[in-house]
């Protein structure tokens, strides 16, 4: 079970698969990890029920019910790449977008970041995570514009918006 959110604000339990059908604001988590003015991206994984094998952000995922966001960044952290380093809240932001198959991610993302000084060893969990590559805020917009097709909804929005997530401030650190 996830976060939904009401028209209120208020939180209710949902199935992540029923709010993803039905459309449901729900409660997200996206993780923007940098070294040597690097993002690290991952692909996601082939086997993902929606967006398998496209590029995304470091991490992304939900809280599970009465988890809070930062705990929720850290523990993805740890299932999806095996590593976890200090993070960052940097802002609030939210989409909505059609992510094939019938299904509609309409998230309010709590942000979170990290500069590292050297880059990590990873151990990518290969149900979640197909691979890992390292790229430049320039280079990741031009290979957005280069080949669409090629990376995660959300990812394209965060990157045409560059200052909600705040991209510009985590571009410079």
């Amino acid at each position: 079970m996830i976060p939904a959110i009401a028209e209120d604000g208020s939180l209710y339990p949902v199935e992540k698969l029923d709010a993803h059908r039905r459309g449901l604001l729900h409660m997200a988590i996206s993780v923007f990890v940098f070294c040597d003015g690097k993002l690290l991206l991952q692909q996601r994984a082939l086997e993902k029920y929606h967006s398998p094998g496209l590029w995304a952000n470091t991490c992304c995922s939900h809280p599970h019910w009465n988890e809070d966001p930062a705990t929720a960044a850290n523990r993805r952290m740890q299932e999806e790449l095996g590593y976890v380093c200090p993070l960052e809240p940097v802002g609030i932001t939210e989409y909505r977008a059609d992510v094939g198959g019938g299904l509609i991610e309409h998230e309010r993302v709590h942000v979170f970041a990290a500069t590292l000084l050297t880059r990590p060893t990873l151990a990518p969990n290969p149900s979640e995570v197909a691979t890992t590559h390292w790229l430049s805020m320039a280079d990741l917009a031009k290979a957005i514009a280069d080949k669409p097709e090629s990376y995660a909804q959300w990812l394209k929005l965060y990157i045409a918006r560059k200052t909600s997530p705040p991209l510009e401030f985590l571009a410079i650190r």
